[in-house]
């Protein structure tokens, strides 16, 4: 169809064929196979020029319009392509929000205000292919299966805090076997219900530590509040209660004995056909650099 409008518009096969790459006898025999297809002829053909036929004709006026929309479709998407924009769905666990993405999204929205990032916040482990996401971060240890991952954090320390008014009537814990004796807040993982058990090192080798106390959650914002207001232990990564530990808002105990953890990955599926605003997103948290700790202020705001 392509083709015979082309021979239509400049009257010669030579032409038409030069503006669409085809040689002459490629794209006269194209022409040919259309004609017996519809078992009619097109063109009327002579040795110096080349003109429809009233069927030609009455082809041409009906299919211009539906190839001129379907050739701006296309270039539609071939812009949209060079052009950063679009959507990018994710799916990430609140400490990643607070760690990762929260102290870049100003950046990220004034360098690419065509791209929109839709943000699904919650500590689950969804399966980001069934949720209809294009990409997830997770820490390495709970990776998806069969996915490709960058790596957006070192490994990341973890840090066993408490206020001083916690403090205040209890004493500093030595060692892992000393939580026994403590208020712990512990968190529950939403997907499985599972208790998180606190990393250690010990002298043989890793242990993880079952916690008790007053109050469980799966909120790390939470936690964090909590740890501040005196009511107990918190576990969380250094990174994110490190602005607390310096002005003094909270003490860090145990840690020599505490296990990092792997760190934040972003993950998403396959290698091929990645959208341009996911590939556009993936570029721009590989060339910023990620800061070391989260500022007090986006803790508080809960």
């Amino acid at each position: 169809m392509t083709g015979l409008l082309a021979v239509a518009k400049e009257c010669s096969f030579r032409r038409a064929a030069k503006r669409l790459g085809l040689s002459p006898s490629a794209l006269s025999h194209t022409i040919r196979a259309l004609e017996e297809r519809l078992g009619t002829r097109l063109l009327n053909r002579t040795t110096r020029s080349v003109f429809p036929t009233e069927a030609g004709l009455a082809l041409i006026q009906r299919i211009e319009p539906a190839i001129a929309e379907i050739e701006s479709a296309v270039g539609e998407v071939g812009d949209s392509q060079r052009q950063p924009a679009g959507r990018v769905r994710l799916n990430l666990p609140y400490l990643a929000a607070n760690l990762v993405l929260a102290p870049l999204l100003g950046r990220f929205a004034e360098t690419y205000p065509n791209i929109r990032l839709e943000l699904s916040i919650d500590d689950a482990l969804t399966d980001v292919v069934a949720g209809g996401f294009d990409a997830g971060i997770r820490a390495g240890e709970r990776l998806q299966q069969d996915m490709v991952a960058i790596r957006l954090t070192p490994t990341l320390d973890m840090a066993v805090v408490g206020a001083p008014s916690y403090f205040s009537r209890r004493e500093v814990p030595r060692t892992p076997r000393d939580l026994g004796d403590h208020a712990c807040i512990n968190y529950r993982w939403a997907a499985t219900g599972a208790l998180y058990r606190w990393p250690f090192n010990g002298p043989d080798g890793p242990i993880d530590v079952t916690v008790e106390g007053p109050l469980t959650v799966n909120d790390t914002d939470v936690i964090l509040a909590a740890a501040l207001a005196g009511i107990g232990l918190a576990c969380l990564p250094h990174r994110f209660v490190a602005p607390h530990i310096d002005s003094g808002r909270l003490l860090r105990v145990l840690e020599s004995w505490c296990r990092p953890f792997s760190g934040f990955f972003l993950y998403y599926p396959g290698h091929r056909n990645i959208p341009v605003a996911l590939r556009t997103f993936i570029h721009f948290l590989r060339v910023n650099d990620i800061p070391a700790t989260v500022p007090a202020s986006t803790s508080d705001s809960r």
